[in-house]
């Protein structure tokens, strides 16, 4: 039990970077992060399962007010893809649902352009049915939930954006029940709400060998990557890496709008600002004369529009109580 005292807040509050080891559900993340910074007001921008590694984005604080518009940021990760067997969760978790040939799977190894050609087919705009076992809702409850109550469950084709789906050099391995298969290694990098459970899965029927995941491992969200990450062990003895300020983390992700002292006060305030000249933009990071996020603004026809404020430090004081 930890007897320290907990970490301070930055004023603002802050995001943190997480390092989850396998194992782990993100919301025992969340809840070391919690007992770490003591405090309650923590959210994260996405979650991993146990079985997956890697990059989680907290929220601490009023920090949790960026949350919104992390979740929708780009993902890259690292897998392993077994080819030659299909599982019911589409990863090594599953029972097994079927086998292919010894002759299908040995015939993968000559034929590179055949896999080549389905994993371009799997790349760019396409439309995905993620797996039965996600976190989706389906009349009310989680797809996963009627799968382990036997439930027969199928969910609609959405569209995602593969940007990048890159493959190693297949590898012969073999599975727990002696069938032979082979693993490959895969880089993704896609838009959010991709499953790449998914991407091994239907990878797997393109090629009539059925596929799975054995290894997932998120590397980076959006501009934050995992190499900056606290390790989920160190999380729990309640130190961390780095708490990143809200000011920090919207100029990566925006345009700066540097405001005068009195632009600041008004902006504060819910005042709209004059910015004559100023060019039309979506979402700008503004940033007062000392550092601090006022708030993300969009400009439209000149003129300001508050889309998320943050607290000034003394109206924050206490949100971590």
């Amino acid at each position: 039990m930890r007897d320290e005292a907990p970490i301070p807040l930055p004023a603002q509050g802050a995001i943190l970077l997480v390092d989850k080891a396998e194992g782990w559900t993100s919301h025992d993340v969340v809840a070391k992060a919690r007992r770490a910074l003591g405090t309650r007001k923590v959210g994260h921008a996405g979650t991993l399962d146990p079985m997956a590694t890697g990059l989680l984005v907290l929220g601490a604080g009023a920090a949790t007010r960026l949350l919104t518009h992390l979740v929708g940021l780009d993902k890259r990760y690292t897998a392993t893809i077994r080819l030659g067997a299909a599982t019911v969760t589409d990863d090594r978790e599953g029972e097994t649902l079927r086998t292919a040939a010894p002759s299908d799977v040995a015939a993968l190894a000559e034929a590179p352009d055949r896999i080549a050609a389905a994993v371009a087919a799997l790349t760019g705009d396409i439309e995905q049915a993620p797996s039965a076992v996600s976190a989706i809702k389906v009349d009310g409850r989680r797809a996963y939930e009627r799968v382990r109550a036997g439930e027969q469950v199928e969910l609609r084709r959405r569209p995602v954006t593969v940007h990048a789906f890159e493959l190693g050099a297949p590898r012969p391995a073999t599975t727990d029940d002696g069938a032979a298969v082979f693993d490959v290694d895969a880089t993704v990098r896609c838009s959010s709400g991709t499953y790449v459970r998914a991407l091994a899965r239907d990878l797997g029927e393109a090629l009539g060998v059925g596929g799975h995941l054995t290894a997932l491992r998120r590397t980076s969200v959006g501009p934050f990557d995992v190499t900056e990450a606290t390790p989920t062990p160190s999380l729990a003895e309640g130190r961390v890496e780095r708490l990143l300020e809200p000011a920090e983390v919207a100029r990566a992700l925006f345009p700066e709008l540097r405001l005068s002292g009195e632009q600041a006060v008004d902006l504060g305030h819910g005042k709209r600002l004059e910015l004559e000249g100023h060019a039309d933009a979506r979402l700008l990071a503004a940033v007062s004369p000392e550092g601090r996020l006022v708030g993300l603004v969009e400009v439209r026809g000149g003129r300001s529009r508050v889309v998320t404020n943050f607290p000034t430090p003394d109206a924050d004081r206490g949100a971590g109580s």
